[in-house]
């Protein structure tokens, strides 16, 4: 797939106001400082698409890319930044599993990992959560450069070790680094691959 547009749409904190869901939607999320601003913007080479901050949890929002005309990206809110107040996390939490477990059009969250790391309990317990609910996932190992290849392959293989203690079998995943591009064409072509097949969701109003 070659991206030719991807343009801000709108930012949200109510479901209420987001698109109407007839264009197939991706949401990409993680823990604060993944690298998701970085990763939206390699994938759609546009640099200052999703705003990149070295101060993490700068989304506070959820950001629609509409991308091609044809499907969005879904830029949520990263969890787990400890200098949110208690209450902010809890609505923030709050309003991205509703937007995950509710919205009709989202085909499959990208879950990124940080390649560099260990497994890291909320990373799990936020895959845990996706798989009660029955929502498809990916994973995204990020930042994949700043290390070695065998590195990488060790954390990941760890990471998968994790989920298999909950999971029967563990979602496919992807090695990315915005820096070297590296995951873009897989990436491009997996979404490719579900827009092919997406249906405008039957609505019950």
């Amino acid at each position: 797939m070659i991206i030719k547009t991807a343009e801000f749409i709108c930012s949200n904190t109510q479901i209420s106001k987001l698109p109407p869901p007839v264009k197939a939607e991706y949401a990409f999320i993680g823990r604060s400082n993944v690298g998701k601003s970085s990763l939206i913007n390699m994938l759609t080479a546009k640099k200052g698409l999703a705003k990149t901050s070295q101060t993490p949890g700068k989304t506070q929002l959820i950001n629609h890319f509409l991308i091609n005309d044809h499907w969005y990206i879904v830029d949520l809110p990263g969890y787990g930044y400890a200098r949110a107040s208690k209450s902010k996390k809890a609505d923030w939490d709050k309003f991205i599993h509703t937007y995950l477990d509710k919205r009709e059009s989202l085909q499959c969250v990208l879950v990124l990992i940080d390649s560099r790391l260990e497994p890291q309990k909320i990373d799990v317990e936020f895959c845990n959560w996706l798989g009660e609910k029955g929502l498809s996932f990916v994973l995204v190992f990020t930042k994949a450069d700043k290390q070695s290849s065998i590195k990488t392959d060790q954390n990941i293989a760890r990471f998968r070790k994790a989920l298999l203690e909950t999971f029967e079998e563990v979602p496919k995943h992807f090695i990315t680094s915005a820096e070297t591009h590296a995951g873009h064409d897989e990436i491009l072509g997996f979404i490719d691959e579900i827009n092919k097949q997406f249906t405008i969701p039957e609505l019950d109003y």
